[in-house]
């Protein structure tokens, strides 16, 4: 039952609605695998751009991301059109990064090379236009979940629909990826990219319009905030007031950036290449076996995830199977420092020339990569519908909607930490003296083990013990957002009766103001 129907605290959605909005996300992780994980190989190996400068540009504009996000998120705020307040941006994003992307990836090699100058130029311009685009349509992703639903028991119910569209999205592209690279060209040819990245394109589409129709009902001012279509316009000089108060929403912008810290670099190709081809000896065998085995033993992760959000919050899920990865990857960590090269028995090998040929060290990984990763990756998304909790958080706390700012803030942090992987990864692979990012054929060399264990072990375990400090104080759990729920719920009917917001905040302050009707 909504709220516009009856004196209730739960505005739910319907579950084509909960499953088809997130596939928004699955439409720009499309892009997150197209550009965040290739870009600097495609500047180093194709355009002949110096590696450090294709790795620190990936920084660059992840903080021209990270800065341009509250400017779309105020943007947002204060946008109410004929066609909604999200729909709009989801629209206009996917737009600018197709055409951006079309440019860099297929155009830019066509630039003799006799004019490296104009090479330079165009991918720092092209680049910078294609994060104007990523800038609008992830802001939806986390502000627009505030207007999808407030029901409990429905919000944790995102983080799994919303794997799914990722997975529809970036798993995709990363299953596509090695089948390219086999039948068209390495990820050093220009071929590739020019085949990789209309077909990445087609499916953002896709993705795109099936979220466009699953927030299309929500996207209506009767679901904004307490204030409906009576909600007073924030001014800009009142966020940084506004986040300084809201302390939940600085913890988890702790939270979710150590998070996506760790996804970065673990999963970015160049570490995986020198992880899988140049250590193992076998990228083609062991990359997308091992991606699909961490798909598999995140199902059930899934499950006890929602399962756990449902009965004792978002909080205390995220924190208990992010523990999981943690304790699971130290025995990564030590499998890792075992290795020997030429040494089969502490070697990864899954299939040989006679068919299965799996030894203990390859069973052990498999059992702890599986397990902490999987447990990692069902976790992974939890900050995004998280950030609706603050939003209401920040509503119940102040009367402001402001969703947008929200869930822009938080990309903010998010991006400029993630923006340091491809950096850190590009400067450990010049430690080692490598002019060029490892790609797959890339012969190992003297320390490649030694950054593979940092940048796929111990930067990610760090990031996860800082997900749990931050936790400790985080105060929204499950139980704190029912009643945070209740009193925004009386609020609104007070509101939509004709009382002002000031003297609705006075009336209803906590649960024990309530009325029964609404707990």
């Amino acid at each position: 039952m909504s709220q516009e129907n009856s004196n209730t605290t739960v505005n739910r959605a319907k579950m084509y609605q909960l499953a088809l909005f997130p596939m928004n996300n699955g439409a720009t992780n499309v892009y997150y695998v197209l550009i965040l994980s290739y870009i600097a190989t495609f500047g180093n190996n194709v355009l002949s751009i110096a590696t450090l400068f294709a790795t620190s540009m990936i920084t660059v504009m992840r903080v021209f991301d990270a800065i341009t996000d509250p400017i779309i998120g105020a943007v947002m705020d204060r946008t109410n059109g004929r066609f909604g307040k999200f729909r709009p941006f989801m629209v206009i994003g996917n737009i600018i990064m197709a055409v951006s992307a079309i440019a860099l990836y297929v155009f830019t090699p066509y630039i003799p090379k006799n004019m490296q100058w104009l090479r330079y130029v165009m991918f720092v311009f092209l680049y910078a236009v294609w994060v104007i685009g990523y800038t609008f349509q992830t802001s939806v992703t986390r502000s627009a979940q505030s207007v999808l639903t407030n029901d409990p028991k429905q919000r944790p119910l995102f983080t799994i629909f919303n794997t799914i569209g990722s997975m529809a999205g970036m798993g995709l592209m990363q299953v596509l990826a090695p089948i390219l690279r086999s039948n068209v060209g390495d990820y050093d040819s220009a071929r590739f990219y020019a085949f990789f990245a209309p077909v990445g394109i087609v499916v953002s589409i896709v993705l795109t319009i099936l979220a466009i129709i699953g927030i299309w009902e929500k996207d209506n001012a009767k679901y904004f905030g307490i204030g409906g279509e009576k909600q007073e316009k924030t001014k800009v000089s009142e966020y940084v007031a506004i986040i300084k108060a809201n302390k939940p929403m600085q913890r988890l912008m702790i939270a979710g950036g150590s998070c996506k810290l760790a996804l970065s670099i673990a999963t970015n190709m160049t570490v995986l290449c020198m992880l899988y081809g140049c250590m193992m000896g076998n990228y083609d065998g062991l990359y997308l076996p091992m991606m699909v085995l961490g798909y598999v033993f995140s199902v059930p992760f899934f499950v006890l995830s929602v399962n756990t959000s449902q009965k004792q919050g978002q909080k205390a899920s995220l924190t208990k199977y992010v523990r999981v990865a943690l304790l699971c990857y130290i025995g990564v960590f030590v499998l890792l420092l075992l290795w020997k090269q030429g040494n089969p028995a502490f070697n990864l090998s899954i299939l040989g020339d006679s068919g299965l040929s799996l030894n203990l060290y390859t069973i052990l990984f498999i059992v702890f990569f599986g397990l902490g990763y999987g447990a990692y990756y069902a976790t992974a998304d939890m900050p995004i519908p998280m950030v609706a909790d603050c939003a209401d958080y920040e509503t119940y706390r102040s009367g402001k909607y402001i969703p947008g700012i929200m869930g822009t803030l938080f990309s903010l942090v998010d991006k400029l930490v993630s923006s340091l992987a491809a950096t850190v990864v590009g400067i450990a692979v010049t430690m080692i003296g490598l002019e060029n990012l490892p790609v797959a054929e890339t012969p190992y060399a003297e320390g490649m083990n030694v950054i593979v264990i940092i940048l796929f072990c111990v930067i990610p375990m760090l990031a996860w013990a800082l997900t749990l400090w931050s936790m400790k104080g985080y105060e929204l759990t499950g139980a704190r957002m029912k009643e945070i729920q209740a009193v925004n719920a009386v609020r609104k009917d007070g509101i939509a009766k004709g009382m002002s917001l000031e003297d609705a905040m006075d009336k209803w302050k906590d649960m024990e103001d309530v009325p029964e009707a609404f707990r």
